[in-house]
């Protein structure tokens, strides 16, 4: 099998994608698929469930990283992220915490504004990798 490659797609016709996401993404080489399901800011040891957006947030990688981590796959595996937002109003501070979580890594991205499952959740995120 081939090594694994994770390439970028931007067409000239679009846009030049800013942030840290990719118009599209080829995967060369994969020998596994792994699907993650949306992950919210489950409630911690005291059933609290953080108030902030921000904490909110870096919860939510943290568990999105737990996910790939149990397939011995990490930030750099990702091909695909969708992220939905409770409120607009989250949009800058869910890009700069991606930002800090993807580094230089830029999968294929969406991002919905919509209600999520529980009120108290304010975003919630899937991904898929290829390893």
């Amino acid at each position: 099998m081939n090594a694994l490659a994770i390439q970028p797609l931007n067409p000239p016709i679009l846009p030049a994608a800013t942030g840290n996401y990719t118009h599209g993404v080829q995967v060369t080489g994969a020998g596994r698929l792994v699907f993650v399901s949306g992950q919210v800011p489950w409630a911690d040891q005291q059933g609290k469930i953080p108030a902030a957006f921000e904490d909110q947030c870096r919860m939510v990688w943290r568990n999105v990283l737990a996910v790939l981590a149990e397939a011995d796959l990490g930030v750099r595996n990702l091909v695909k992220v969708t992220t939905y937002l409770s409120d607009r109003q989250y949009r800058a501070a869910n890009s700069k915490i991606r930002e800090e979580i993807l580094g230089g890594h830029s999968p294929a991205l969406t991002i919905i504004i919509c209600d999520i499952y529980s009120e108290e959740w304010l975003l919630e995120i899937e991904a898929v990798a290829a390893g």
